[in-house]
């Protein structure tokens, strides 16, 4: 099973010049960051936003839940908002309702991470990308990043 779905990868993902471009860049940042703060990951286990992130951690990256209705996810302690974490992040996960998006990415900007990761479901906005990016600050839209993480990284090293 492993080769269908590397296969579908690499034709999905390599097969088009641009996002070819694109995943090449997403590998980039996969191996430079350390630090991520999930917006909306779920104290539930069986939700995608909770197993996403217990992979992110499993791998070794530092997650960061942001639930303003929990204290700990995953054991890690979880902050109400990116504002309140008091570390540098260096990127931001969001699992949140498109119609949400635009003030996650303010708050996300107020924080400056290197990137903001539009999970897949949270829409296109083509708005916020503009905005990030004359700050500086890249965002990746309906991509998964447990998924580009395992084909790009986990499949590199192993």
């Amino acid at each position: 099973m492993k080769n269908t779905f590397n296969n579908w990868y690499e034709e999905k993902m390599r097969g088009n010049p641009e996002i070819s471009a694109e995943t090449d860049r997403i590998e980039q940042y996969l191996d430079n960051i350390k630090t991520i703060a999930i917006v909306g990951i779920s104290r539930n286990r069986h939700k995608d936003s909770h197993y996403v992130g217990r992979y992110l951690k499993k791998t070794g990256y530092k997650i960061i839940p942001v639930n303003p209705g929990a204290d700990e996810i995953l054991g890690e302690t979880s902050y109400p908002d990116l504002i309140s974490i008091p570390e540098k992040v260096d990127a931001v996960d969001v699992f949140i309702k498109p119609e949400h998006v635009p003030a996650v990415v303010d708050q996300a900007l107020d924080v400056n991470p290197q990137l903001i990761w539009l999970q897949t479901g949270t829409g296109t906005h083509p708005d916020e990308v503009e905005k990030a990016k004359k700050k500086g600050v890249t965002i990746i839209q309906n991509r998964c990043m447990k998924v580009d993480h395992q084909f790009l990284i986990r499949d590199r090293d192993g």
